[in-house]
């Protein structure tokens, strides 16, 4: 019986027992990344007209997350124009575009 344990042992790989001398394993980096990290980043690297960068940073994140982040982003701004400017959000967007008033 204790043969077939230890065979199972060492098919299974959760079965398996670290060697005591290994040493432990590094810590894993981060696995995701942030959307909104990736978004800021990807913004602010097409505003300065850096297209490595905002190629790096589009690259970090899926690219419907990437669109959801820039969204989001843009919202914001837009919203702390408007307060800043004490106007409509519509009013700056359409300015921010070089569009006619309504």
């Amino acid at each position: 019986m204790a043969r077939v344990t230890e065979r199972l042992r060492r098919l299974l790989p959760s079965a398996r027992r670290a060697p005591e001398t290994a040493a432990p394993a590094p810590a894993r980096p981060r696995q995701g990344h942030n959307l909104f990290e990736a978004a800021a980043e990807y913004v602010a690297a097409s505003a300065e007209d850096d297209p490595v960068r905002a190629e790096e940073a589009a690259s970090r994140v899926s690219p419907g997350a990437l669109s959801f982040g820039v969204n989001e982003l843009a919202c914001r701004a837009l919203i702390a124009l408007a307060r800043e400017r004490d106007e409509s959000p519509t009013t700056v967007a359409r300015s921010l575009l070089g569009l006619r008033s309504e």
